[in-house]
Parts: C-alpha cells; structure tokens; sequence
C-alpha cells in the first residue's frame, strides 16, 4: 500500500508523489501516517516533515499550516515548505544564531512573539538539514 502526499505552499506546489511513510509535525506532537490510516484533520506546527519513499527518508522543514489524511491521501497546506536539500547549511546556521540572539534580547510581548516564531523557524531549518 502506498500514500498519495501532496504538499501546498501559497505559490507552488512543493511535493506531490507517492511515499510509504509520513511523519508530521503537529500542535499536539508528532503524528506518524502509514496505509489506511484513519481520516484525520490537525494544525501542522513549525518543525520538520520526515518522508519515507523507496526506503530513504526526506526532511522538509514546514512554517505551520494544515494536513487532511483521507483514503491514503494526505493534503498538507503550509504557509512555506523548504527541503533539506534546497537549504544551505551555513546560512541556516546563521539564521539561527542571530534569531537564538534575538529571541534572548526581545523586550516586550509583540516583540518576544515575533522572535519567538523567527527562531522556530529557523530551527526548524536546522533540524530538517541535520536529520539527513
């Protein structure tokens, strides 16, 4: 049995084939989705999608959005997608070392919120890069 992942930023279309295996990043925690899982609708929290195709594993880092599982077809809505392959190392390292200063600097609530989602970004980046 395989599943049919299609995953959809506001300006393109980032994924779209069969995988065997998918784990997903949620507001409650990770979820794994294997064949015949049962129909589900989650918010998709900033953090790392791992896909299992032919036996090697892809990471892409997803900024927040939604996923429908249904009939082995999983529908994922981000609000941006990036793949582990497309980013560079140095830069993502870079951008989560000035977002971990900035997040330790921030004075206020607006400001703290905004640093905050900066630096889940930028380690989700990271961490999509790193678990290849």
């Amino acid at each position: 049995m395989i599943l049919n992942l299609c995953v959809m930023a506001p300006n393109r279309i980032v994924w779209n084939s069969e995988v065997q295996e998918v784990i997903l990043s949620t507001n409650s925690g990770r979820i794994g989705i294997l064949p015949n899982h049962a129909p589900l609708l989650t918010a998709l929290d900033i953090g790392v999608m791992r896909v299992r195709v032919n036996e090697q594993w892809s990471n892409m880092a997803l900024m927040g959005g939604f996923a429908t599982i249904d009939n082995n077809k999983i529908t994922v809505l981000v609000n941006e997608a990036e793949g582990a392959i497309d980013t560079d190392l140095e830069e993502a390292r870079d951008t989560f070392m000035k977002a971990q200063t900035d997040l330790a600097r921030a004075e206020g609530k607006k400001e703290t919120i905004e640093a905050d989602l900066a630096f889940k970004r930028a380690k989700a980046r990271l961490e999509a890069i790193n678990a290849n």
